[in-house]
């Protein structure tokens, strides 16, 4: 049996201040359980007849003191491995039980501080009294979910033969962080510009704040222990306080406006607020009143207006006013017939100039914008700023036509970016923006929402067309972009609903003999059948899906090669996989390469991983760690779409590569095409200097393959010599190519 990772452990507290909180003393009082239990049991251990028992003894006691911690506790190995977790840990994480064992402590983490924990990590295993987290030790957890949490934890290492162990107690602290919160909260708010009154059940005043000393010219020494009746300016009658006390009775709250009187004798009006405070038994204990004084609140409530409603900066209708004007524009519209138009106004080249003549500068800007865009437009037109350096400009009653309107639209947005064109004099310099304009016609009964959408689509295409141009909304794109959801919403249950399915294309050496295969992927969509993947998979990219579906892909791909070490017809064959470049910055990858290996009994050797250049210049160092950590165990790499991206010796020299693939765009087109050939012959050339095998793809005629051949390019893959088939029909395929050889 082998040694636990905790027998005769050497403890090092590194858990540091006081301030550390529970999860260090919690992990202080479990590293002195383990030590005291190891000693106890080593002892016994050492007489010969129970080195077994004593060994199995000290796992067992291990074992059991964490899991009967009601904290959640892990141990770690020094490659950040958990070697154990207790049940509580598993119940924090939401993993099912024993699902934690061989987890990275980075899985339990989010994404985005995965590669800065690594290096956290790394360091305090060499030395852990440098503290490379912080003395706080508050860390964002990551539930099996996706959910994230507040987390305190304390951390101890422990040493055996050399190695070290890390022992990790966690703490979910967002309830009492929430409770911190809202404490502050209402210590602001009892700060706030409304006068407050705490009293006791008895109305007898506690405390009062600021405000109501400023509102009533009593200080806080004046009337703590005294009742609110001080205040009284005798101008309610009994009647009024009984019904008044009386709702707060049987609703917990009155509101109203009341009249009282200052210290200085002086009769004002106020809008009062009282409300019960009760206790778990409904009893009530205090009661809390805030009031304002309506003179005041008038001055207020257009102050308050005017910042919910215009913006600070150029005191223009904001986005809340913006959609208020363009649903009236629609309902002037419903009467008279008439079209209207939306133009999305985007500055080119505002964040840079900000940036580089400082926001001052910026601000001035927009004001000059402002004051242009108000210039060139009709005033029954609306301009509003929608965000940052975006306006919107609202056009009614253009045209019954909508072409006419589309004509009116066009020639005001020109207008507009002429004048927005004009060099402008800011602080001593001279600048000079232009502008991307949307437009988006609008008539009866058209959302709002939907109208700026369209018109900030246009004002993308605008952008992509070259800047400083205007376009309209094509409802063709529109089309596209909500088809693109839809799909993306399907994708989302496609590996759920067993919907991908994978399918193997063979790669013939030179002679026609079979030496491996392509997996590629497909989705068996119920209503839209057969989808490709370069359809979806770039949406799987941009959600994330990617990363659930390439490890699915990996495991199926892994099982089949172990099902082929069973195949006489198929056991020497390689399989070659598609790594997406977000899979492999994952930090957790080469792991998960290796728990799907592990898992099928795959032999290593028989995996190929095929890498898009792109992906291997993103972060060439990194690329390389995992390339080599990989190659370590028998797996080969493969560089995808070779050509089409930044193809150098310089980079190409350094990874650790063992096959170049031919694009089937330099394919496609040959023998007749020279300069596809010259592409061709380059790269068969460079990969056998560097001793490469070079794999031409999409290879069709048999023109292209003598081409190659007569090169010198070792393998080929293409409708020339089979379709992709899924696994039954490829199995078929090969005892066929097998019993003619």
């Amino acid at each position: 049996m082998p040694d636990s990772p905790y027998a005769a452990a050497a403890l090092s507290d590194t858990t540091g201040t006081p301030q550390a909180g529970k999860a260090r003393r919690i992990a202080d009082e479990l590293l002195r359980d383990l030590q005291s239990h190891q000693n106890k049991l080593l002892e016994g251990a050492r007489m010969p007849d129970a080195k077994d028992t004593g060994l199995r003894q000290i796992n067992g006691w291990a074992n059991l003191i964490l899991d009967t911690v009601p904290e959640a506790a892990l141990v770690f190995d020094q490659l950040g491995m958990a070697i154990h977790a207790n049940a509580a840990a598993h119940a924090l994480f939401g993993y099912p039980s024993g699902a934690m064992q061989g987890l990275s402590v980075e899985a339990l983490i989010p994404e985005r501080l995965r590669t800065i924990h690594a290096g956290h990590r790394i360091q305090f295993m060499a030395r852990p009294q440098s503290r490379p987290m912080g003395e706080g030790r508050e860390l964002i957890g990551r539930r099996a979910d996706g959910k994230e949490f507040l987390a305190e934890i304390g951390i101890g290492t422990m040493s055996k033969d050399g190695q070290s162990f890390a022992v990790v107690t966690v703490v979910d602290i967002s309830v009492r962080r929430r409770a911190e919160d809202e404490l502050r909260i209402a210590a602001i708010a009892f700060e706030s510009q409304s006068g407050m009154i705490v009293t006791d059940a008895q109305t007898n005043i506690l405390r009062v704040n600021p405000a109501f000393t400023r509102l009533t010219g009593y200080s806080a020494e004046e009337v703590v222990g005294r009742t609110p009746r001080l205040l009284s300016s005798g101008r309610h009658s009994p009647e009024f306080y009984s019904r008044m006390w009386a709702t707060i009775a049987a609703k917990g709250q009155w509101q109203g406006q009341i009249w009282n009187r200052h210290k200085n004798g002086r009769i004002f009006s106020e809008w009062l607020t009282i409300t019960a405070v009760l206790d778990v038994h409904g009893t009530t204990t205090h009661y809390v009143s805030t009031f304002s004084e309506i003179t005041e609140s008038a001055e207020a409530e257009a102050v308050v207006h005017r910042l919910a409603y215009y913006d600070a900066l150029t005191q223009l209708p904001n986005r809340r006013l913006l959609h208020d004007r363009i649903g009236q524009a629609l309902v002037a519209i419903s009467r008279n017939g008439l079209y209207g138009a939306i133009l999305l106004v985007d500055l080119d080249g505002f964040m840079a100039m900000n940036n580089s003549h400082g926001h001052d500068s910026g601000d001035q800007l927009l004001i000059e914008v402002t004051r242009r865009l108000l210039l060139t437009i009709r005033d029954s037109d609306t301009v509003a700023r929608l965000d940052g350096d975006q306006f919107v400009v609202v056009l009614e009653e253009l045209d019954s036509d909508a072409e006419a309107a589309a004509t009116l639209a066009k020639q005001v947005g020109e207008k507009l970016g002429v004048a927005i064109s004009q060099p402008l004099h800011i602080n001593g310099n001279e600048l000079q923006c232009g502008a991307s304009i949307g437009i988006s016609l609008f008539h009866m009964n058209d959302a709002v929402e939907l109208q700026l959408k369209h018109a900030t689509l246009a004002m993308y295409q605008a952008k992509t067309a070259g800047r400083n141009t205007l376009r309209f909304f094509d409802p063709e794109i529109q089309a596209r972009i909500d088809d693109r959801s839809a799909l993306l919403a399907d994708l989302h249950q496609a590996l759920d609903n067993q919907q991908l399915r994978l399918q193997y294309q063979p790669q013939f050496a030179t002679g026609g003999r079979i030496i491996g295969a392509e997996t590629l992927l497909y989705w068996a969509h119920p209503q839209r059948g057969s989808i490709p993947p370069d359809v979806f998979i770039p949406l799987a990219e941009e959600s994330g899906l990617i990363m659930s579906i390439g490890y699915w892909v990996l495991k199926i791909a892994c099982a089949q090669l172990r099902a082929w070490s069973e195949d006489e017809f198929a056991m020497e064959l390689t399989l070659a996989v598609n790594v997406s470049p977000r899979q492999f910055a994952d930090p957790d990858f080469v792991h998960q390469v290796k728990s799907a290996l592990a898992s099928s009994g795959a032999n290593p050797e028989r995996l190929k991983l095929e890498l898009t250049e792109s992906l291997a210049l993103d972060n060439i160092e990194d690329t390389i760690e995992k390339m080599l950590l990989l190659k370590a165990l028998g797996i080969t790499f493969s560089m995808d779409d070779f050509g089409t991206g930044y193809s150098s010796l310089a980079y190409l020299t350094r990874l650790p590569l063992d096959e170049l693939k031919i694009d089937r765009s330099f394919v496609f087109n040959l023998p007749e095409n020279t300069t596809d050939g010259i592409i061709a012959r380059t790269i068969i050339t460079m990969g056998r200097s560097l001793e490469l095998k070079v794999v031409a793809e999409g290879v069709e005629t048999e023109q292209q393959h003598a081409f190659l051949e007569r090169h010198g390019c070792h393998a080929y893959q293409g409708f020339l010599y089979c379709k992709p088939l899924q696994q039954a029909r490829f199995a078929e395929f090969l005892a066929a190519s097998r019993a003619m050889q």
